[in-house]
């Protein structure tokens, strides 16, 4: 299967650029993935559309101030830096713009004075992580100080006052993603009361959104895309309500692409029960794969020929999501993470 294939045309004007003017006030595609009918709600229609034996699993991770603007010493110039991951020996692995300027040995100064260093990089040429060591020990309170949103490069303007409220999820609770899982931002806390006042039961995994999820496929066989592991922690009453409902027949409905990813990558097939702790995950789902968790799925509208369109054809069929795409550029929907949302029953 070629990545060529999950392309669509989109209309720029159609990439949201800014969150809607209150959460939660999104127009709401329906997508049955058995007929591919498609039908036009509004968000706050959602309680009403989700059966009350569902099982909704979201996804509590927060958003780290992970881009930070260092000055190079030898220089003088601005760098932008993604940290995605902490190493050992105050080491952080980052993404880094201008990367075959940033060499082994260059060092940083970052807005409160703090100073790292780029060593054991895999190499100058041709890649875009680096590993930069830290003369102190970085917590979070570091990247709230010196730290900014990080924004995806669609969003093609600076973060603003707005977006560290508005880029998070209300009930984001662990703080470890360098992208927002943004199925979640269309909830609002009374949309989650109502929710729980028709019935629906939920629960909470995390998975920390890294290079896995945000990565572009750059291969032409989507099968020879290696996506990179990202970390996730399941909890015993999370594990049990899943695989209580699984045997009882009810239906779970997972709130984005990570919270699919989570579910699937935890699940043991053999004996039929979600396992519990911490876990990695780089599992990469397209056309083909057999689901044996998630039955029904909310998410957002998403980028072409990335991972997170692959997934939800795997779903909801190749077919059936590239119609309902173009249903939705015909009806103005907005895309990718401040757009509308797609509920696939």
């Amino acid at each position: 299967m070629l990545t060529k294939d999950f392309y669509f045309d989109l209309p720029t004007e159609l990439i949201a650029q800014h969150p809607s003017g209150v959460r939660g006030q999104d127009k709401l595609m329906v997508l049955e993935k058995t007929s591919g009918k498609v039908f036009h709600y509004m968000m706050n229609q959602l309680p009403e559309l989700v059966p009350q034996d569902t099982l909704m699993i979201f996804n509590d991770s927060k958003v780290r101030h992970s881009r930070v603007y260092g000055i190079k010493e030898s220089t003088g110039g601005e760098c932008e830096f993604l940290f995605i991951q902490p190493l050992a020996d105050n080491s952080w692995k980052a993404l880094t713009k201008n990367a075959k300027k940033q060499r082994s040995g260059c060092k940083y100064q970052f807005p409160d004075g703090t100073t790292a260093t780029i060593i054991n990089n895999p190499s100058d040429e041709g890649t875009e992580f680096r590993t930069l060591q830290f003369d102190r020990i970085i917590d979070e309170s570091w990247f709230e100080k010196n730290g900014h949103i990080p924004l995806p490069p669609y969003i093609r303007r600076e973060d603003t006052f707005e977006d560290k409220t508005r880029y998070q999820n209300v009930y984001a609770k662990e703080t470890g993603s360098s992208a927002c899982p943004t199925a979640g931002l269309h909830f609002t806390e009374e949309m989650l009361n109502t929710l729980e006042n028709n019935g629906i039961e939920r629960a909470w995994v995390t998975l920390h959104v890294g290079l896995g999820t945000f990565l572009p496929v750059r291969t032409e066989q989507i099968q020879n895309h290696k996506m990179h592991y990202e970390s996730y922690s399941i909890s015993n009453e999370t594990a049990n309500l899943v695989t209580k409902a699984k045997k009882e027949g009810r239906p779970i409905l997972a709130v984005g692409t990570t919270s699919v990813r989570t579910l699937e990558s935890a699940w043991n097939k053999t004996d039929g029960y979600l396992t519990t702790g911490t876990g990695s995950t780089n599992i990469f789902i397209y056309p083909g794969y057999n689901f044996n968790v998630v039955d029904k799925l909310f998410t957002n509208f998403h980028t072409p020929e990335s991972t997170l369109l692959m997934l939800v054809s795997a779903f909801a069929g190749k077919e059936n999501i590239m119609n309902a795409y173009n249903l939705a550029i015909k009806n103005r929907y907005r895309f990718f993470s401040y757009g509308d949302a797609m509920l696939i029953l």
